[in-house]
């Protein structure tokens, strides 16, 4: 209930139309419970008497109860709707705030699909808790309240019945709540499963193609659409034992009343209109138990999605901007001091370990080393993508963590390992790194990442439409586009990740060419070609996350022998 209670601190101005909603139902409901007295004084004086006048006044009066409680229904339908779905777009968009805010260790706590899953499938379980389970929330209570107060008025002798189902109603409903409350967990977790896989494989369809592993992907799918099948099937198995079990009671009291409201008729005790008016009380205060226990179920399922979507709410970043944040970075400069780094505080071992270094402002520099050697992990220390565990790490000069985290990262610019497009024009990809960028700037930007050669043959040029992903576009073009919009940025410092991987030989030549005239930035270049980077200022070679050695090509090449193995295994082609 506490992650529930948080939630609607998120109404915000829905909550007048919630309570506005509320009101109507209580309107509503007393309307409803009128009818029944108004039809039993009809048969005991109207038609006992043959009074048709009287009948057709009682008769235009219900009908002005059933008029008005329609109106009110109307109107609550019209509220609860704006409510409902008015508070599920409000915690959604907390949702994904909250997520833009998260750091990189932040996400590696959830899956993409189950994110997803709760900011989509979490939510409607909400907003349908609200929009069909306020009204017999509100309405049950009043109606099972009003309903047995009148009745006890109208025959306190019958109304004892209650006392005999009221306990059975409740044995029936605890049962139920008690076998599907873990179920509806298990449910969106097997929902997270299934967003995943279909996720996974329409994400790779090309590659499922390619490899034939049609057959595989779908005999995968079933599995898990399988697994969410039988979760759904246990799980509502349990909870349509709830319409049965109140129907055979409520048929139960039905039958006893008849039976003792007979003989007291027979005795003259009760009246034929007094036991027709109760018989329409105990209708409508056995189908608000239904109403709350059916309330009970949405509710059960509310509290496993509110307990999913809270966890993401509560989730805090694992760093953010200092109270007195730095918001301008001098210059280029990166130093390593004695780092370490591990991707979870409880992993045994550190990714990276004692790492010092030194780069000045304006150098170009290059890193080497083998799969796994925490290349990736040691660069986006510096632009504060994860905090070092240990150490210090320093741009321009000053500690990472004393800078607010927009200036820092405005002022280092990456271009991730995997590439990143998004769905739109080029134009528009582009204009991510300066929303300001007039055309003469794009095309300047991409010169010098070589993309201009390809989108001067396009059609459309900069507005054609790469397509979800930029799946219109080769792996090489993907990567020039995306160096040219952090180039559009114009950082401090540039890291390239494996950037140029996918491109041919020649045009990453132009492209270093290119590069090597921003004399004003510092470039950090992660690469698998020793030609990449045998040309920068400073060659950075790791093992295992430590530092193996640090020099120029000509030094690494006399001294260090996992420069010279990656030298002789990609240059003796070249040297033969």
């Amino acid at each position: 209930m506490t992650d529930l209670k948080r939630l609607l601190r998120y109404l915000g101005p829905y909550r007048r139309d919630m309570v506005i909603g509320a009101l109507l139902v209580v309107i509503e409901t007393a309307f409803e419970l009128f009818i029944p007295l108004l039809m039993a004084d009809l048969i005991d004086v109207g038609v006992k008497n043959h009074d048709v006048p009287y009948i057709l006044q009682q008769g235009v009066y219900m009908g002005i109860c059933a008029l008005l409680s329609l109106v009110t229904g109307l109107l609550y339908a019209r509220f609860a709707a704006r409510a409902a779905y008015g508070w599920g777009a409000r915690i959604r968009e907390a949702q994904y705030q909250k997520v833009q805010g998260f750091a990189f260790s932040n996400l590696d706590h959830f899956e993409s699909s189950s994110l997803v899953t709760r900011m989509t499938t979490d939510v409607t379980v909400l907003q349908n808790a609200v929009n069909g389970g306020f009204r017999p929330m509100v309405r049950g209570p009043v109606m099972l309240v009003m309903g047995v107060g009148l009745s006890f008025w109208m025959n306190p002798t019958l109304a004892l019945v209650f006392l005999v189902c009221a306990p059975l109603l409740g044995a029936a409903l605890f049962y139920i709540l008690r076998k599907i409350a873990p179920l509806y967990s298990l449910l969106q977790r097997a929902v997270d499963r299934l967003n995943g896989t279909v996720q996974e494989g329409l994400t790779a369809i090309r590659a499922v193609k390619a490899f034939v592993r049609g057959e595989y992907e779908e005999e995968k799918f079933q599995e898990v659409n399988t697994s969410l099948m039988e979760t759904s099937q246990k799980t509502f198995q349990y909870a349509v034992l709830n319409l049965p079990a109140f129907q055979l009671v409520m048929y139960v009291c039905v039958i006893l009343i008849m039976w003792f409201g007979g003989n007291m008729i027979l005795n003259s005790t009760l009246q034929v209109g007094e036991l027709t008016g109760f018989l329409s009380y105990v209708f409508q205060v056995m189908n608000s138990m239904m109403m709350i226990s059916n309330v009970f179920l949405l509710l059960t399922r509310s509290l496993a999605s509110a307990h999913r979507i809270g966890q993401v709410l509560e989730e805090q970043p694992a760093f953010s901007s200092p109270e007195q944040p730095v918001g301008q970075v001098r210059d280029g400069s990166v130093d390593f001091d004695r780092v370490f780094f591990k991707y979870k505080p409880e992993a045994q071992e550190y990714a990276l370990s004692d790492v010092s270094l030194s780069i000045k402002a304006g150098q170009t520099v290059g890193v080497l080393g083998g799969t796994g050697s925490a290349k990736t992990t040691l660069v986006q220390l510096i632009p504060r993508l994860y905090d070092a565990s240990r150490g210090t790490v320093r741009v321009g000069g000053r500690d990472v963590r004393d800078y607010d985290l927009r200036a820092l990262r405005d002022a280092v610019g990456i271009v991730l390992q995997k590439n990143v497009l998004f769905s739109g024009t080029i134009r528009e990809n582009l204009l991510w790194g300066n929303p300001e960028a007039d055309d003469d700037t794009l095309w300047e930007a991409c010169r010098k990442a070589r993309a201009d050669e390809f989108i001067e043959r396009l059609p459309k040029g900069m507005d054609t439409d790469l397509g979800q992903g930029g799946v219109n576009v080769s792996g090489g073009q993907k990567q020039r586009l995306c160096i040219a919009r952090t180039l559009l940025k114009k950082p401090k410092v540039l890291i390239f990740d494996d950037s140029t991987s996918a491109v041919d030989t020649a045009t990453e030549g132009e492209i270093r060419e290119a590069l090597a005239k921003l004399t004003d930035v510092t470039k950090i270049i992660i690469a698998q070609r020793i030609t990449s980077v045998m040309d920068t200022d400073q060659i950075i070679i790791l093992d295992d996350g430590r530092i193996h050695g640090t020099g120029t090509h000509r030094e690494l090449l006399e001294k260090d022998s996992i420069y010279q193995e990656i030298y002789a295994s990609q240059m003796k082609g070249e040297e033969d």
